[in-house]
């Protein structure tokens, strides 16, 4: 008999992804199924919208975050499985048939969880490096899962009323799905990540918002988790790599403290002038496409600085350079318009750009061993992740790839920062829990 399957999907002023949402579902190869839009407080036409293609809609009142709008959505739900879906996502034809076809196979499954697919809906440089690295770690995680994925994420409902669904305690869109994951682990549960049942991620990500995302709706709380429960498993985010690799971060940035204090800006130049060079493509995407003043006005001030100091420090050399930079990258929206040929010469003139800028970093640098630890370490963080940056390349090119190792870098550094904070906060609830314990106790 076929499993009828519920798909639930929480909405909070979103209804232009929601739009895409549901036209993706109508397109699936299997169109037997219920589908149910839970209405979080949105103030745009998101219950419309829904309305529109037929979605059962329901309204949680005020805002109060996807876990309570989910369990709401599979209290009403009739059937057998919920299939949990994130409004910015976009299922494939086979999506539902295939976790339709995992539970009827295997009696014993409790829960399966997809993964994104590679190639993520927004066109911009950081949301493509953020939804392809979401992809790989999907693409590598254990079939056997040890937690939770309410992105898109298919349980039994009875299973799932009676472990009391997502926890009301993340009041925004958290990590209540991996806390529901480390309890039925905890329960003996077969759980199962399948990286063939896949959804396309449509968000757009800005720096600011995925150091928030990281450091306070997924890092903290995640650790505290971990503390709670004593479980860190090898697995998905916190494989050993990942791990070593937050050690790497930590120690080039002290290293390179190190390096500044000795030998000053002369330490400094070059190699922030490198990473001003990668990092031109970000800035192009942030600033320049959308007109923002502020972007263009930055780029210059970093341009007219790093020039001013390579100038006094006797860099000459990094002048040139540092002024051709900016116009390359600016030059990047009309490549369109050029033929292939065209488009080859000003790849490769970057290239040969790029290769020259990190020639002289390493001739300009002073020979001294703790330079040479700093490179090491770099390379160390390199190696750690190759298979990721080398997955990047394959699907959008050396430039790419690149270009998103110092933003990996930096996501190792405040996971760090995330994961202190997380023990700090834990150990602060603890001491609280048992003085209100012991005030409690006559």
């Amino acid at each position: 008999m076929a499993a009828s399957i519920s798909v639930i999907i929480p909405v909070y002023n979103a209804s232009g992804h929601l739009r895409r949402c549901l036209t993706s579902l109508q397109r699936s190869d299997t169109r037997e199924f219920e589908c149910i839009v839970v209405d979080d407080g949105s103030t745009d036409d998101s219950p419309a919208v829904a309305r529109e293609f037929g979605a059962r809609v329901l309204f949680a009142g005020e805002r109060g975050g996807p876990a309570r709008a989910r369990n709401l959505g599979a209290q009403e739900a009739h059937s057998e499985v919920i299939l949990f879906l994130d409004a910015d996502v976009c299922v494939h034809t086979d999506t539902i048939g295939r976790i339709r076809a995992a539970f009827e196979e295997d009696p014993e499954l409790c829960a399966i969880m997809g993964s994104y697919d590679e190639s993520p809906g927004c066109d911009e440089f950081l949301s493509q490096y953020r939804n392809l690295m979401h992809a790989f770690v999907h693409r590598n995680g254990r079939r056997a899962a040890q937690t939770f994925w309410s992105g898109c994420g298919a349980i039994r409902r009875d299973l799932f009323l009676s472990h009391g669904g997502f926890s009301h305690s993340y009041g925004r869109p958290a990590i209540e799905d991996i806390e529901l994951g480390y309890r039925l682990q905890t329960d003996g549960r077969k759980l199962m990540l399948d990286s063939e049942i896949q959804v396309q991620h449509l968000k757009r990500w800005t720096l600011w918002g995925m150091v928030r995302t990281d450091v306070f709706d997924r890092g903290i709380p995640w650790t505290e988790l971990i503390l709670r429960d004593r479980c860190m498993p090898n697995d998905l985010n916190l494989q050993s790599s990942q791990r070593l690799s937050v050690v790497l971060a930590y120690l080039t940035v002290a290293v390179a403290t190190v390096c500044s204090f000795t030998f000053g800006r002369y330490f400094l130049v070059p190699v922030i002038s490198l990473l001003f060079f990668i990092l031109s493509r970000y800035w192009l995407e942030a600033g320049w496409e959308r007109k923002s003043l502020v972007g263009v006005a930055s780029i210059g001030g970093v341009v007219i600085a790093l020039a001013g100091l390579a100038y006094t420090h006797f860099m000459e050399e990094l002048v040139p350079m540092l002024i051709l930079c900016p116009v390359l990258a600016f030059s990047r929206p009309y490549y369109k318009g050029l033929d292939t040929r065209l488009r080859r010469w000003s790849r490769g003139v970057f290239a040969v750009f790029l290769a020259i800028a990190f020639l002289f970093v390493i001739d300009r640098l002073p020979e001294d061993w703790m330079v040479l630890a700093f490179f090491l370490l770099l390379a160390g963080i390199v190696i750690l992740n190759l298979r990721f940056y080398l997955f990047l390349m394959r699907k959008k090119g050396i430039f790419f790839a690149v270009a998103a190792m110092p933003f990996h870098a930096l996501f190792y550094f405040y996971s760090g920062l995330a994961f202190g904070a997380g023990i700090l906060s834990f150990c602060w609830s603890t001491i609280r829990l048992k003085k209100v314990s012991h005030a409690a106790t006559p």
